[in-house]
């Protein structure tokens, strides 16, 4: 004759099963949560990388050019092309414009704009891109968008090859800088990952450095 389990046995069994059960869920549920953070920090990687590209091809081309109507821009604070970077702002003409649209009256000259503004209970970069250089670079108008999400800082820093160190202002609307620009640009952006600040820098090197001088 069989003998069946016995009440307390079978209670052990339960319990038991139980265990291991809520040990199998807690596991489950932790390698689920650190698949949506690895997605998300990937995602975000993927985010940077384009941002960094973007800025730094812009860059790159940038350019301030003499020859423009001085009876209608006085100075060169009214010149429609210029670099004016802070330490936490950057607008600049360059020569990186791609046009979309055929016979759009387009060139590959455009002005540019970053900066980090408030949104929606965080921060963000904007970008603002005008494709028409027919005023001062400070009167505002073209397109603004979200260029970079939920971004804690931005930072440019801009080397001065004579001084050899960073200064934090380049304005080529002033006399000392009118004709020049930095050599290398430094850029940094805080990102809020998983609630740890991430800080990343690279640099871009500039292709025209002196002013495009004005025709004969």
């Amino acid at each position: 004759m069989k003998k069946g389990l016995t009440l307390i046995e079978l209670m052990v069994s339960i319990a038991l099963l139980s265990i291991i059960s809520l040990s199998m869920g807690s596991a489950f549920s932790a390698i689920i949560n650190s698949s949506e953070i690895l997605e998300e920090n990937a995602e975000t990687s993927r985010s940077l990388r384009v941002a960094f590209s973007r800025l730094c091809r812009e860059l790159s081309s940038s350019f301030i050019s003499d020859r423009y109507d001085i009876r209608r821009y006085q100075d060169a604070y009214g010149r429609p092309t210029n670099f004016v970077g802070t330490k936490d702002k950057l607008l600049f003409t360059t020569f990186a414009h791609q046009r979309l649209y055929q016979d759009a009256k387009e060139s590959d000259q455009m002005l540019v704009e970053y900066q980090l503004q408030n949104s929606k209970g965080q921060k963000d970069i904007m970008r603002r891109q005008k494709t028409v250089l027919d005023g001062r670079v400070d009167e505002g108008g073209g397109t603004e968008n979200v260029f970079l999400e939920n971004v804690d800082q931005l930072e440019f820093s801009y080397w001065d090859t004579f001084q050899k160190n960073w200064v934090d202002e380049w304005d080529t609307r002033k006399a000392e800088r009118k004709s020049s620009l930095p050599s290398r640009i430094k850029i940094a952006i805080t990102l809020n990952e998983s609630g740890t600040a991430m800080r990343y820098v690279t640099q871009v090197q500039l292709t025209l450095t002196r002013e495009l001088s004005r025709y004969e």
